[in-house]
């Protein structure tokens, strides 16, 4: 049965280490993410994007992430594969949750398709949706 997580998360640490740069060019950008979930699902996350990020300061990235916390009464983990890109203040941020990734009593654990995504500029929380079910 398809169910929908809503949620809430702050970002508690962003560490953005450039790894290839070049003048007037875009840099090659490697930023590891910490978050604390309310709502739907508690717990925190480790998250890694690769970033391209721009002179003018908009972003493509790409990432993965692993929660570690609870999703409607079971443990686990689970991990989401990130998609988006950063542009005129605004976050666009596509997501969804890795086939077998899912540990302990989230194990089977699928988003559907499309999974989730978000739309945020800079906050102190940020929405979380992501549609799923149990194999």
């Amino acid at each position: 049965m398809t169910q929908r997580l809503n949620a809430t998360f702050r970002i508690t640490g962003w560490d953005d280490q450039p790894y290839d740069e070049i003048e007037h060019g875009p840099k090659l950008t490697r930023t590891k993410v910490t978050k604390v979930f309310e709502g739907d699902v508690e717990g925190e996350s480790s998250l890694e994007y690769l970033m391209v990020q721009q002179p003018d300061g908009s972003a493509a990235f790409v990432g993965v992430e692993r929660v570690v916390g609870q999703l409607g009464g079971r443990s686990g983990s689970f991990v989401l594969q990130h998609t988006g890109t950063f542009a005129d203040g605004v976050a666009r941020d596509s997501y969804e949750v890795v086939s077998g990734s899912g540990t302990g009593d989230l194990r089977g654990l699928r988003g559907l398709r499309g999974g989730g995504s978000f739309e945020v500029a800079h906050a102190d929380r940020h929405p979380f949706v992501l549609d799923y079910d149990f194999e």
